[in-house]
């Protein structure tokens, strides 16, 4: 299939499963109402300065960083590149509550740390691709 069609779908689908939950502000509160649920992001990343293949190596790492610490769900992560070069990652939290604990997790706050380190992060909003009605992106192969 077609990389920029398999990337709009993946763009497509995260887009929908994270419109309800970014439509209210208190996460908590909305997985009380509907249950336990999973909460899909979408993160960009902006390599620095020669940076690029260390920051490709880190996001591989990335997820399965996480679901050792039972974070995320197994469903897989997506990597794009747009044409600027920033990779966009579409993954699956276990729930709005599994955010909030890795902030207090010290496996990831050292996993974040060494993000800061090799990128930046900026909006997806603010990718040229984003502006587009079918936002196409480069599909990135994390084996």
């Amino acid at each position: 299939m077609n990389a920029r069609i398999v990337a709009w779908a993946v763009f497509s689908i995260a887009c929908w499963a994270v419109a309800p939950a970014a439509s209210s502000r208190d996460g908590a509160a909305k997985e009380k109402e509907i249950g336990n649920v999973g909460h899909f992001v979408i993160v960009c990343y902006r390599p620095k300065a020669g940076k690029e293949a260390a920051l490709l190596e880190l996001i591989r790492e990335h997820v399965p960083i996480l679901r050792t610490q039972g974070l995320v769900t197994d469903r897989p992560a997506y990597v794009m590149r747009a044409k600027d070069g920033a990779f966009v990652e579409v993954f699956e939290w276990k729930s709005v509550k599994a955010t909030d604990e890795a902030h207090a997790n010290h496996a990831v706050q050292t996993l974040w740390k060494r993000f800061s380190e090799v990128c930046d992060y900026d909006a997806v909003g603010n990718l040229p691709e984003a502006k587009q009605l079918f936002s196409g992106f480069e599909a990135i192969d994390l084996r």
